[in-house]
């Protein structure tokens, strides 16, 4: 395959922090103009992305650390990743992370509460697998580099991780109307397992709510 060639996957490090935090934030949009940091932060982009830079790289792990995402390089530039871990305990590790960049940010007591206020929205729809399962999350290809074939490298490489620390099945949960990464999705052998949509989500997002794939490795 070409794509070997050009491409080089690797776990990402500290140093990739500015590059994640963009993934990120393309992959929590999907197709729509806003995400949860968008939303829950309500800040100008700049400032959006330099907090989601300082989770990518404080002492707290979550599924925006540096540490759990894996990168597509091309030609040596850094143009896909995915976040790929346990998903046990995921959702917990979020909110410590967020309270160390928010210290980091410089961030009031006040503001952390409006930012978790705004950003509870999400928790009316969001969906993940099973504490067993292996979890895939912030999927996203820079636009310069999209149809290379980076998604379907970077899948394979997170469920060869995923089979090796002893998981069988793996789950990935995405805005519903992201249909370019649905497609991804199902070529690389992931099926529907289940969706939950929301109104008020919906009203402020503009999307429906969360769909999950989910296979087994």
């Amino acid at each position: 395959m070409a794509l070997a060639v050009v491409a080089t996957i690797r776990p990402a490090c500290v140093e990739d922090a500015e590059f994640i935090s963009r993934a990120i934030l393309l992959a929590q949009r999907g197709p729509y103009p806003r995400g949860w940091f968008d939303i829950a932060l309500d800040r100008p982009e700049a400032d959006v992305l330099a907090f989601v830079k300082r989770l990518a790289g404080v002492g707290a792990i979550s599924w925006w650390h540096a540490s759990q995402f894996i990168v597509a390089e091309v030609d040596g530039v850094p143009a896909a990743a995915l976040c790929a871990m346990p998903s046990r305990g995921s959702l917990r590790m979020a909110r410590p992370a967020l309270e160390e960049a928010a210290r980091e940010a410089g961030m009031s007591q006040a503001d952390l509460a409006t930012m978790f206020a705004r950003g509870a929205y999400s928790n009316s729809c969001w969906i993940q697998g099973g504490d067993d399962d292996w979890l895939i999350e912030h999927v996203a290809v820079q636009p310069a580099f999209r149809g290379r074939g980076l998604m379907q490298a970077l899948l394979v490489r997170a469920l060869e991780a995923g089979k090796a620390a002893g998981y069988g099945r793996a789950s990935i949960t995405f805005v519903i109307g992201n249909d370019m990464a649905e497609r991804c999705y199902a070529r690389a052998g992931f099926s529907f397992a289940e969706e939950k949509r929301d109104a008020d989500f919906e009203a402020i997002t503009g999307c429906p709510g969360f769909r999950r794939f989910e296979r087994m490795i």
